[in-house]
């Protein structure tokens, strides 16, 4: 029960970040309301229409985290306006033009550049980011910028430069203590993207529970986990998904301290004698 109502709770939240009507235009008509706010941002006037021939061109240098973002943002558009996109011919004038000046990191690193330029006309949408990460903040932005204007869905004429206020935007989730399957940190990242978070701090072990399938030490997963842990394809998968919405993902191990989780599987590694027992909520000898 407890599990169910934590769950439904953390839905909630990022339903309320990330659903279009938290991103609807402002009572007076002049401001918008975005998460973030971005640096600064210059009404235009007008809008641009979305209609079902809504074609993307990607140029410069764009990589594989590009063109997922562009995938997904096109799913988003379509979820968000339940206008089918169709097909566009090869020589049709693009809706949204987005270059990006480079690829962007393997590994992001702190302080990296996230800066984007976006400029929306009667005419079409243009994105400039110097790489992969301003490129993917800038399509966020869009989608939250989405409305229902008086010829149907459109996006308001205006030019937004935004760049981070701060360096390290993270989210914490402790797994040792609470255990959440992999579609559920996934879920998180895609909430995290939404709002231009880009660390994942995830809680790994602890004295509750050690979460990652280890090749050297396998009691750890047999004995420390009730069952509960990712394998280290898992792992892979949720850094790879994690790098592709602009997230580092920073591993945290708890030692010398909240460690007797490790106990139950190597009690020769504690001060005190064992044998330990591993219950789920604590560890503690027999």
């Amino acid at each position: 029960m407890l599990n169910n109502v934590r769950r439904s709770l953390l839905g909630m939240i990022f339903l309320i970040t990330s659903v279009p009507t938290a991103f609807a235009m402002a009572a007076d008509n002049n401001a918008l309301s975005l998460m973030p706010i971005p640096a600064s941002m210059q009404p235009g006037t007008g809008e641009f229409a979305i209609g079902a021939s809504f074609k993307v061109l990607v140029q410069g240098q764009s990589g594989p985290v590009v063109e997922k973002a562009v995938d997904r943002f096109l799913h988003g558009l379509w979820q968000r306006t339940g206008v089918p996109l169709r097909p566009v011919p090869d020589d049709s004038a693009p809706a949204l033009i987005i270059h990006c000046g480079a690829p962007g990191s393997k590994v992001q690193s702190l302080g990296e550049e996230e800066s984007y330029r976006l400029e929306v006309a009667t005419t079409g949408v243009r994105l400039d980011a110097p790489n992969s990460l301003g490129v993917l903040h800038g399509l966020q932005t869009l989608l939250q910028l989405i409305h229902i204007g008086p010829q149907g869905f459109a996006l308001p004429a205006l030019t937004i430069n935004d760049q981070p206020r701060f360096p390290w935007r993270g989210l914490l989730i402790d797994v040792a203590r609470h255990f959440m399957p992999v579609e559920v940190i996934k879920r998180n990242l895609d909430g995290m993207e939404a709002v231009k978070f880009n660390v994942l701090h995830w809680h790994l072990s602890d004295d509750q529970g050690f979460r990652v399938e280890s090749k050297k030490f396998p009691k750890f997963q047999q004995m420390s986990s009730e069952g509960m842990y990712y394998t280290q394809d898992e792992v892979k998968d949720i850094i790879q998904y994690a790098h592709d919405r602009g997230i580092r993902v920073v591993p945290e191990f708890d030692m010398p301290g909240h460690t007797t989780s490790w106990f139950a599987a190597y009690p020769e590694l504690a001060s005190a004698p064992g044998p330990y027992l591993q219950s789920g909520d604590r560890s503690y000898p027999r």
